[in-house]
């Protein structure tokens, strides 16, 4: 195999995929590449990738190398720090396992091919026991430190928008966000929920034409045209009140509030939302089990356990919800169905305001699996 081609350089392959022309060679240092990295690479029509560590996962079968190499994309593997260096823009021959330029070695890898791939991931999976008994201990241990993210009430701050007896949308950038936003277009269009993007899902919503109405994050992802569209933002700060990302905001002249918590910042925007009253959060790209944990580097989950077991009530998480509406099952079967079922229910409605507010909930969650 030998490709030659102009480089993109980044350590962060985020940070790489926004500049990133096609048929351009990426070189990242990515240690265990995730399905959303993968994702953006192929939609970027990289032409190869370049990664300074490891592309496979030790502790669990990351799909992302494989995505990659069946969607066409080669992948040269554990080329060190070395081809870090390479300028950006810099005109590279690759063959086999070695990088050249202007006919010196620069770096030195291995060539990973599907077979390899696959193998291992076989060897991951076999270990993943092992991996998951480990990352519930610490899930506990945290757990038991942030308990009081549940048990007792979360000061929070004062914000314009009024969140209170609204739906609200929190969107996050993760793996197949863009089809779920597409999806659940007719529910944002008819219920005009609050629209809540976690750093990079407020470019998330842009790239739909919607405005961000609070951006929530630590601001390292989400680009300057949406902090300075969006109506609000709050900083997610450490517990002990340091917040790195308000430099980043007051620098562009905007005003912001903190929200000091733990966990993620997926997680304080769940617990923002339904502290401010929201009656329904709807979740689209976040990181809800396991695998999506370990595949960004955390060796726990406690404080998104202790979020999700809070605001659990009134959460719908539309993760997925386009490979639901893309099943051969016909709508038309299941509005038969459902009907069935839901007219029981819309008898007693009219007479119980909490069967009403059930019902409404039922239809909710139907419109979005058939993306009505």
């Amino acid at each position: 195999m030998v490709i030659k081609g102009r480089v993109c350089v980044d350590r962060r392959t985020k940070n790489l995929i926004r500049r990133l022309q096609p048929n351009e060679i990426a070189i990242i240092s990515h240690s265990g590449i995730d399905k959303l990295a993968a994702q953006g690479l192929i939609h970027a029509r990289c032409r190869l990738v370049l990664n300074a560590e490891r592309s496979l996962s030790p502790d669990y079968p990351n799909e992302g190398p494989l995505m990659l190499v069946e969607a066409g994309i080669p992948i040269i593997d554990n080329l060190g720090p070395a081809v870090l260096e390479i300028p950006e823009g810099t005109e590279v021959e690759v063959n086999g396992g070695s990088v050249y330029v202007n006919g010196t070695v620069v770096a030195r890898g291995e060539h990973l091919d599907a077979a390899r791939i696959r193998a291992g991931m076989a060897a991951a999976e076999s270990r993943l026991g092992e991996v998951l008994v480990r990352f519930v201990d610490n899930t506990l241990a945290y757990a038991r430190k942030e308990i009081g993210l549940v048990a007792g009430r979360i000061p929070m701050p004062s914000l314009r928008t009024n969140l209170r007896g609204r739906h609200v949308l929190i969107v996050v950038r993760g793996f197949d966000y863009k089809e779920d936003l597409r999806a659940i277009r007719s529910y944002i269009r008819e219920r005009r929920p609050v629209l809540i993007g976690v750093d990079g899902g407020a470019d998330a919503l842009r790239e739909f034409g919607y405005r961000p109405d609070i951006i929530i994050g630590d601001m390292d992802s989400v680009s300057d045209g949406a902090l300075k569209e969006a109506k609000e933002i709050v900083v997610h700060a450490y517990p002990n009140g340091e917040a790195p990302g308000l430099k980043r905001v007051e620098a562009l002249g905007l005003s912001a509030v903190t929200l000091p918590l733990p966990g993620t910042s997926e997680d304080a925007a769940m617990l923002l939302a339904y502290e401010k009253g929201a009656s329904l959060i709807v979740a689209v790209g976040t990181h809800s089990n396991v695998l999506d944990f370990l595949e960004k580097g955390r060796r726990g989950m406690g404080s998104t356990f202790l979020a999700r077991l809070k605001v659990g009530s009134i959460l719908i998480d539309a993760k997925g919800v386009s490979r639901l509406y893309q099943s051969r099952v016909k709508g038309r079967y299941l509005a038969q169905v459902v009907a069935a079922a839901i007219l029981p229910f819309a008898a007693v409605a009219v007479i119980s305001p909490s069967i009403r507010q059930l019902l409404k909930l039922v239809i909710i969650q139907f419109r979005m699996f058939l993306g009505l």
